[in-house]
């Protein structure tokens, strides 16, 4: 059985959308549950959830939980032996959420797995990544990443030295969308809730790294993503004093450097 979490915050409109196509996308042949995690939880997504989508499970919270908390809460409800986690801004495309399953069963040395994710243009998004270092969020958010070797960084960074037009081990992948096996996360264990919004999918691949599993970015599965950074605006440095998001980002981006500092890349 596979448990979709669809970790939402505020947004009925997208949310629908998202419902819409995983039925859309997910074959009749796939035992499948939904459940649907909503942080500041509001009567419009209640109502689109109870109304319009009968056999989702609905989890609503009145604060704001944050995305970690919101992917642990779904695990720790479902029922399945695979967990697929997205954002209510997926749009998967037919067959992609089966193929990631069978890819998964056919090779239990992988412990996490993500889809390619594209605009609704056509064009690629970057979705894997090698880990974080420093110099990483420095060239993401000055002037610095203009630069020649601040370029040649973000290219290694994305991977972009990769052939990935195949299935691509990856240091970690965006948490937009994510699906793990059960029987992996239960000896990983969930993601660090000290960890509120970013950085977690960071953490979490790393110690599915660490417990001898892969990490693997596979193309052959699409989905669509409304791909919005929260955490950066206009102003680049001047967002960390302007955006709430990218306060939240640096602290998260602390914490997660404060907990590997010391410690050598796992792979």
């Amino acid at each position: 059985m596979l448990s979709i979490v669809v970790v939402n915050f505020k947004n009925p409109a997208l949310l629908r959308l998202c419902l819409k196509s995983l039925i859309r996308a997910v074959s009749s042949r796939l035992d499948y549950e939904i459940i649907v995690v909503d942080s500041m939880s509001t009567i419009q997504t209640r109502n689109v959830v109870s109304e319009e989508f009968k056999g989702v499970r609905l989890l609503p919270y009145q604060g704001n939980i944050g995305y970690t908390f919101g992917v642990n809460e779904g695990i720790r409800n479902a029922r399945g032996d695979f967990f697929l986690i997205l954002n209510p801004d997926i749009v998967p495309l037919e067959n992609s959420i089966e193929k990631m399953v069978e890819y998964l069963k056919s090779h239990p040395d992988v412990g996490l797995l993500g889809p390619r994710l594209l605009n609704f243009d056509g064009t690629v998004q970057d979705s894997c990544f090698r880990f974080y270092t420093v110099w990483t969020i420095l060239y993401r958010r000055t002037f610095l990443g203009y630069l020649p070797w601040g370029r040649k960084h973000l290219r290694n960074f994305s991977l972009k030295d990769s052939n990935l037009l195949t299935a691509t081990d990856a240091n970690w992948l965006m948490g937009s969308a994510l699906m793990a096996g059960r029987k992996a996360v239960e000896k990983v264990g969930l993601m660090d809730e000290k960890l509120f919004l970013y950085f977690s999918e960071v953490d979490w691949a790393r110690r599915f790294w660490e417990n001898g599993y892969k990490v693997v970015y596979y193309p052959e599965a699409e989905m669509y993503h409304y791909h919005q950074r929260g955490s950066k605006g206009r102003f680049a440095a001047l967002d960390l004093f302007l955006k709430k998001e990218a306060r939240w980002h640096l602290k998260d981006a602390f914490g997660y450097f404060k907990k590997y500092w010391s410690k050598p890349w796992p792979v």
